[in-house]
C-alpha cells in the first residue's frame, strides 16, 4: 500500500515542487513589508492560481450498497489516496478585447492505482466595443443561480459538489452576447445575456444529445436592491427549462436567496415494481431557499433547503438498494456475479448520482479567529436527506497563518438507517488533509 504512494506522476511532482519552492518565498515575504503603488494598477496580463497536495484516508462501509457493487471481488477496509493539483488562471486585456483562461491539472494515486488529467476549464475571448455591449466566444463557466450548495437554474453549468461548492467547475464551449443598461429609478439595472451552446461530435459531447444547437437566456434585474434573474433554456440536447432566482440583503449582514426551475419532459430510468428498468418523461420543479448570516463575532452561517423534483422517491431508492442486496446474496450463494453486473448497469442510470433524493437541508457554519486565535477558522458542514433522515457531517479546521498558504483538515462522517442514502454510500467516514499554495 505504502509503496504505491511513491509512484507520483509528472503533474503531482510539479505541484509538489512549486509548493516547496513557494514556502521559502512566502516565509521571506512575511519578514519584510513594502508598498508598491504599481502593484495596485490594472495590468494587461494577470495570472494566478494554486498548487495543492491532498491526503485522504477513507474507511469503507463494507455493509453498504456501493461497497457491494465496487469491491465484491476485491474486499478491503480502507483506501489511502494521495493527489496533487495545479490550477492556473490567466487573463489578458487590451483595448476592447480580453481573454480569460483556466487550466486544471490533477493526478492521484490510491491502493487501486493512479490516474492523471489536464483539462481546460475555461478559454474565452470577449470583445466590448461599447459600454453596454459585450460578446464572447469560447469555453466558459456561467455560474447562473444564487444558491451556495446547489443551483436549480444553472441550466448550462455543471452541478456543484455540495461538499466543496466554491471549487472551480469546467465550462462549456459557447458564444454569448451581453447587453446592460442602468437607470436612476427603482429598476436600477437591466441586463440580458444570450448564449448559444453547440453539441456535436467532440464539442460539448457530455452536455446532452448530440447534433443540435441550443440557446439559453438570462434577464437580470436590479430592482430596489433585489437581484432577480429570469432564465430560459431551449434546445434538443436537453429539454425545455424555465427558471427564476433572487437575492437580497435584508441588512448588511443578513442575506436571503432562492431559486425555482421548471424542467419539462425529462428522460429518466427507474426501477419499476417488477424490479426492471422502466422509462418516464416527467416535467418537474426544482427549488431552493437559503440565507447567509454574519454575526458581530465573525460567525458565518449558511443554510439552504433544496427540493429536487427530478430525484428518486424513497420507495425507488429502497427498490435499488434491495436489488443490490439480493444480487450480493446471490453472489455469496452461487459464486456468480451476473446479478451484480446487472445492478451496476442499473446504478449507472442515475442511482450513483450525488444527492439523488428529493429533499435536502444544507448548513455551513464557521468562525474566523475564535478566542483571538489568529488565522484559524473552524467550521462545520452538514447535509441531511430529509426524506430518509440520513446525513453527512464534516467538521473542519482552516489555517492561513502563512502568506498565501492554506491548510485544511476535515473529517466527514456519514450515517443513517438501513437503505438510506448516506448509509449506503461507499465510505462511512473520510479524513482529509489539504495543503494549498495560492500564487
Amino acid at each position: 500500500m505504502i509503496k504505491g504512494f511513491y509512484r507520483i506522476s509528472t503533474v503531482t511532482l510539479a505541484a509538489l515542487y512549486l509548493l516547496l519552492f513557494s514556502l521559502n518565498r512566502g516565509s521571506l515575504a512575511a519578514e519584510e513589508f513594502s508598498f508598491d503603488v504599481e502593484e495596485f494598477e490594472s495590468k494587461a496580463f494577470e495570472w494566478g492560481g494554486y498548487a495543492e497536495i491532498k491526503l485522504e484516508h477513507i474507511d469503507l462501509n463494507s455493509e453498504s450498497t456501493f461497497y457491494a457493487l465496487n469491491f465484491y471481488n476485491d474486499p478491503r477496509g480502507t483506501i489511502d489516496r494521495y493527489s496533487g493539483t495545479l490550477q492556473l488562471d490567466v487573463g489578458y486585456k487590451k483595448g476592447i478585447g480580453a481573454f480569460n483562461g483556466l487550466l486544471h491539472a490533477e493526478a492521484r494515486h490510491d491502493d487501486s492505482g493512479g490516474s492523471d488529467a489536464v483539462d481546460i476549464y475555461e478559454a474565452n475571448l470577449s470583445l466590448k466595443p461599447l459600454p453596454f455591449f459585450t460578446t464572447d466566444l469560447g469555453k466558459r463557466t456561467f455560474r447562473w443561480g444564487t444558491g451556495y450548495a446547489w443551483n436549480p437554474v444553472g441550466f448550462i453549468d455543471r452541478p456543484k459538489d455540495p461538499d466543496n461548492p466554491e471549487e472551480a467547475l469546467e465550462g462549456y464551449i459557447a458564444a454569448g452576447v451581453d447587453l446592460i443598461k442602468s437607470f436612476n429609478r427603482p429598476l436600477q439595472t437591466i441586463a440580458l445575456t444570450t448564449v448559444a451552446i453547440p453539441v456535436y461530435e467532440h464539442v460539448n459531447e457530455d452536455f446532452g444529445e448530440s447534433g443540435y444547437m441550443n440557446v439559453a437566456a438570462k434577464l437580470y434585474l436590479l430592482y430596489r436592491d433585489t437581484d432577480i434573474d429570469l432564465v430560459l433554456f431551449s434546445g434538443n440536447s436537453r429539454s425545455l427549462r424555465y427558471g427564476v432566482d433572487f437575492s437580497r440583503n435584508l441588512t448588511t449582514n443578513f442575506e436571503i436567496h432562492g431559486e425555482y426551475a421548471y424542467l419539462t419532459d425529462l428522460k429518466q430510468k427507474y426501477l419499476g415494481p417488477s424490479g426492471v428498468l422502466e422509462g418516464r418523461d416527467p416535467s418537474v420543479g426544482k427549488y431552493l431557499f437559503g440565507l447567509r448570516y454574519l454575526t458581530e463575532n465573525d460567525i458565518t452561517t449558511i443554510i439552504e433547503y433544496y427540493h429536487n423534483g427530478a430525484g428518486f422517491s424513497p420507495e425507488e431508492l429502497t427498490a435499488f438498494y434491495q436489488l443490490v442486496e439480493d444480487a450480493d446474496a446471490h453472489l455469496t450463494d452461487t459464486g456468480s456475479d451476473h446479478l451484480i453486473q446487472n445492478a451496476k448497469t442499473v446504478s449507472g442510470k442515475g442511482y450513483n448520482s450525488p444527492n439523488l433524493g428529493r429533499n435536502y437541508l444544507y448548513s455551513k457554519i464557521n468562525q474566523k479567529d475564535p478566542f483571538d486565535i489568529l488565522y484559524l477558522t473552524p467550521g462545520l458542514i452538514t447535509i441531511v436527506n430529509l426524506d430518509d433522515r440520513s446525513y453527512s457531517i464534516s467538521p473542519e479546521i482552516l489555517y492561513t497563518g502563512f502568506t498565501n498558504w492554506e491548510l485544511r483538515l476535515r473529517y466527514t462522517f456519514l450515517n443513517g438507517g438501513t437503505f438510506t442514502e448516506f448509509a449506503e454510500k461507499l465510505n462511512k467516514n473520510k479524513l482529509e488533509l489539504r495543503l494549498r499554495y495560492h500564487f
